[in-house]
Order: structure tokens, then sequence, then C-alpha cells
């Protein structure tokens, strides 16, 4: 081969590796832009999650200390939500900002004040209590969805900064490593 071969040979290679590492720099950028909607979106449901409790709570369906304990844990729930919104960067580098915890005593609250034959119960009254109830229930639903969907993006995201290239060329530039939400959101139960 001539010199001229080689130099084609070698520019041709060059493009295809700039070319690699340009569109995994980009998959790698949209697959944080992933995290960052499915945080934001399991964030709006632990809100209504939440409210709905709130609603429940103040309903007058369940006995008043059951009542108070769902109300008192929701209310941090809450509380812990509204910290974060005067803070500047609300994602906190992609993490639930230590909320697991206060989302943990949220769910067993509900499941201490609503076992199965309080909630059959509510059920057969109707009225507010019983939509009160349904809202918790869907909200609830909601709530493990988005946390599956958050933790699969996570997952994927910590799967492609794994690989030797992004880590060499550091394609991931300065962005904190995503991590899993990780609190007890079971369903109460019908």
């Amino acid at each position: 081969m001539t010199a001229i071969s080689w130099i084609v040979v070698v520019i041709c290679l060059l493009l295809v590796m700039a070319w690699y590492l340009s569109y995994s720099a980009a998959r790698l950028d949209r697959l944080h832009a992933k995290v960052e909607g499915a945080l934001s979106a399991l964030d709006a449901h632990v809100v209504r999650r939440a409210e709905a409790s709130l609603e429940l709570a103040n309903s007058g369906a369940i006995d008043p200390a059951s009542g108070f304990l769902v109300a008192a844990a929701a209310s941090e729930s809450l509380e812990r939500v509204n910290e974060r919104t005067f803070e500047s960067d609300l994602l906190e580098g992609q993490h639930f900002a230590g909320r697991e915890g206060v989302e943990s005593e949220l769910t067993e609250a509900l499941h201490a004040a609503l076992p199965p034959e309080v909630s059959r119960d509510i059920e057969t009254k109707g009225g507010p209590g019983a939509a009160a109830l349904e809202r918790v229930r869907e909200a609830g639903l909601r709530v493990q969805l988005a946390r599956r969907f958050h933790n699969e993006a996570v997952k994927e995201v910590q799967r492609v900064r794994a690989k030797r290239v992004v880590r060499l060329f550091r394609l991931a530039g300065y962005a904190d490593l995503p991590q899993t939400v990780e609190f007890d959101d079971a369903q109460i139960g019908s």
C-alpha cells in the first residue's frame, strides 16, 4: 500500500471513531434526560399520593388515631417536597434527596390504618371516604409504576456508563451517576 492509501485508511478510521464517540455521548445525554423526566414524574406521583392520603385522613372514614398517623406521615412527605422546591436544583444530582424513609413511613401508616377489613368497610359505606380510598390506591399504583420506570432508566444509564469507552473518553462529563430510588411502596389491601 502506498502512503496515501494508509492516510486514507487512518482518516476513515478516525472518522468512524469520532462518529461512534459522538453517537455514544448523545445517547448517554438522552438517557440522563430520561432519568430526569422519570424522577420528575415519580416526584409528582408521590405528591399526589400524599395529597390523597391527607384527603382520606380528613374524610372521617378511618378512626381518628389512624387518621392522625396517616395525616402526619402525608404532611411530612409534602413538607419534604416543599423543602426541595426552594432549592436551586430540584433533581439534586438525579437522586431522591433522601426522601425514601419518609415515603416508606407513609406506606407503613397507610397499611396500619387500612387493613383489608377496614378497606372493605369503607368501600361498603361509600361516600367521600370510598372515593378518597380509591384515589389513594390509584396514586399508590402510579407511584409503584413511576418508581419502577425510574429505576429501569437509572440501571440503563449505569450500564452504559460502566462501558470502557465511556469511562476512557469521559463521555459522561462531570454528571453525577444517578441512583435508584428504593422505598416501600406496597399497595394497601382491598
